[in-house]
């Protein structure tokens, strides 16, 4: 592959070229061909999963800058326990070097440039700096790191001369850590994987996401299946595991020598694990299957019927079939939650399918889509009781939390029948509404969440179960920074806050620690990290899927607001970018990618964008869209 790397310094290695071949093995492919020129497989053909890579040897007499080429190319290949790419390297250096460590990825690719001056003169050895423009970093966790803005790539590969059967060869004996990947080869050789693990003290389900290779590991032989299952059994990332657990029993392991999981004609899967499992019981072990099976409905595009798990002796642990795993779902909402938004009068009205025909006409708001009607509420809000700005609507949609028009006061009230507005003890101070408090947001326990956008007095506060004293949550690394808006996650352990710093309103994803009493915690926010590192500036945001958020922003230095999809990873999803709209303030997704993304427009209005087709304007006069959450 190699189109990552050397596009300011020209091709100056034709050998070190990797051969594309099949799936299916045809007369040639392992092997060199003994004629014609070794051509470089070009970027277009990296979409095809399939095109298996094999790295080419050094040849003899190469050059210094011809072997750390090869060694670079050598890297993006499938070859076993990266045999190949180890001959470029020293003995020493082969056997030290451990590409499972890290792999850091690269926009460009790496970029080596010989550098003589830490040589002196010296014709047995020669040192290349590798340069190049940090993306991430991924961990031997298997997890994602964004690397920092303005950070700078710049290590060192060093070369002696070794003797070998053929005479005197240049081979590396001092190289970067783990591997070194240009993106686009990152994107061929990986894909983002959900595993999953439960919320410290419930039984409902968090999505860790990882990146796993696409096809057999070099170092393992093990399949994407079996890879994706031995990361769930190694436990979660650091980053999530003070807020998760895993039922899997401390030291599981899949049974020694399994390489190649796979499902039967029936979607089932089942998977042999070590001694340490043997003895659970039958409740415990159909958690640990919930946590794989949630794992590999992510993995796959059909649906997984059961996951079957079995002792080291090959009998059977238990068996957890896919409808009895929804117990443990992480996003408990109706199949088909409602589209909600603010009407021009600052009433809740609620877009469902169908046509005007049937609609009470008091109750129809200005809707323009035929595939919509709007209708108001039942209760306060739907009267208009209290005219609102912003809204959040409960999970279960059974109630819902609006703003008041000049951001001063929260209030929540039932959405299914008539029923009390109920003035929160949630206040702002501040004079203007948008210095006021933001649009709330509901997590997956039934709690509350709203910043207090108050220049004097910044926060964050937590309603437990939406009522009572709001709790000023502490979140931490924020710096004096001001939170503009608040997402919860399903779950309850994740938030999505846009933070305005500097001029500069940037996402961030913090995890929600809980301390103290169960049932009155201590609440507070912790390492925060970056949600959408290429923008500059985000204007909104919205969970879009377990482990996934659609952000609205632009780039540095870039004009265009663009709308694309993230992982809470910092990493870019593979949906990618979406369809742009017109001047967007304000947008909202559920969890089912099959329902349509909703979002305000300052010119159009209220819009929405299904699948597959393009946004159109159901609402002209209306704010702040939602689904549950």
């Amino acid at each position: 592959m190699g189109a990552d790397r050397g596009r300011g310094r020209g091709r100056r290695l034709r050998s070190a070229a990797l051969l594309g071949c099949g799936g299916v093995l045809v007369a040639g492919c392992a092997s060199m061909p003994d004629s014609g020129d070794v051509h470089a497989v070009q970027a277009s053909q990296r979409a095809d999963s399939q095109v298996q890579v094999y790295a080419v040897p050094p040849r003899e007499g190469a050059a210094a800058d011809e072997i750390v080429d090869g060694f670079l190319e050598a890297m993006t290949s499938d070859d076993p326990q990266f045999a190949t790419a180890r001959k470029y390297l020293t003995p020493q250096a082969a056997r030290n070097w451990k590409p499972d460590q890290a792999t850091t990825v690269l926009a460009d690719g790496p970029n080596p440039q010989p550098n003589r001056v830490s040589d002196k003169g010296d014709a047995s050895s020669f040192t290349f700096t590798v340069t190049g423009k940090p993306v991430a970093v991924v961990d031997k966790q298997h997890a994602y790191q964004p690397a920092a803005a303005k950070s700078t790539y710049n290590e060192t590969i060093h070369l002696v001369r070794q003797n070998t059967p053929s005479g005197k060869e240049w081979r590396i004996d001092v190289l970067p850590e783990g591997l070194l990947l240009g993106q686009s080869d990152f994107q061929r050789i990986y894909r983002s994987v959900n595993k999953y693990y439960f919320a410290s003290g419930q039984d409902r389900l968090v999505a860790d996401p990882v990146y796993v290779r696409q096809r057999n590991d070099p170092e393992t032989q093990m399949n994407l299946v079996t890879q994706t299952v031995r990361t769930v059994l190694e436990g979660p990332t650091n980053w999530l595991r003070p807020v998760v657990g895993s039922r899997f029993p401390s030291g599981t392991a899949l049974k020694e020598g399994t390489k190649s999981l796979s499902f039967d004609d029936r979607n089932a899967l089942k998977v042999p694990l070590n001694e340490r499992a043997s003895n659970v019981g039958g409740g415990q072990c159909r958690k640990m299957a919930a946590q794989l099976l949630f794992t590999l409905r992510d993995l796959t595009a059909t649906r997984v019927s059961q996951v079957e798990l079995d002792r080291a002796n090959g009998s059977q642990l238990c068996v957890l079939g896919g409808d009895q795993a929804e117990g443990y779902a992480p996003d408990r909402t109706s199949p088909k939650p409602g589209q909600y938004f603010v009407d021009a009068q600052g009433r809740l009205a609620r877009m469902r399918a169908g046509t005007h025909e049937g609609a009470d006409a008091a109750d129809s708001v200005d809707s323009t889509d035929g595939d919509v009607v709007t209708e108001l509420v039942p209760g306060p809000f739907g009267r208009g009781e209290q005219k609102l700005r912003t809204v959040a609507v409960e999970r279960d949609e059974r109630r819902a939390a609006g703003v008041t028009t000049d951001g001063r006061s929260l209030y929540v009230a039932p959405i299914v029948s008539d029923g009390e507005l109920v003035k929160t003890l949630v206040t702002s101070q501040g004079k203007d509404p948008k210095d006021g408090l933001s649009a709330p947001s509901w997590d997956g326990r039934d709690d509350l969440w709203v910043a207090d956008r108050d220049p004097d007095h910044p926060r964050l506060l937590h309603l437990d179960h939406g009522q009572g004293q709001p709790q000023e949550v502490d979140v931490a690394g924020l710096n004096g920074a001001r939170i503009e808006q608040v997402r919860m996650s399903a779950d309850g352990v994740r938030i999505a806050l846009l933070v305005n710093e500097g001029g500069h309103t940037t996402l961030r994803i913090g995890r929600v620690e809980r301390i103290g009493d169960p049932e009155h915690p201590q609440v507070s926010v912790v390492e925060l990290r970056p949600g959408a590192p290429q923008m500059e500036d985000v204007t909104a945001v919205s969970w879009a899927g377990r482990s996934r958020l659609v952000v609205v922003g632009k780039e540095s230095g870039g004009l265009q607001q663009q709308l694309r999809y993230m992982q809470t990873d910092g990493s870019l999803s593979a949906a990618g970018n979406l369809p742009g709209a017109n001047r967007v303030t304000e947008i909202a997704a559920a969890d089912d990618e099959r329902l349509p993304l909703v979002a305000h427009s300052r010119e159009d209005g209220i819009v929405r964008l299904p699948p597959g087709a393009n946004w159109k304007t159901a609402v002209k006069t209306g704010s702040s869209p939602v689904y549950p959450g």
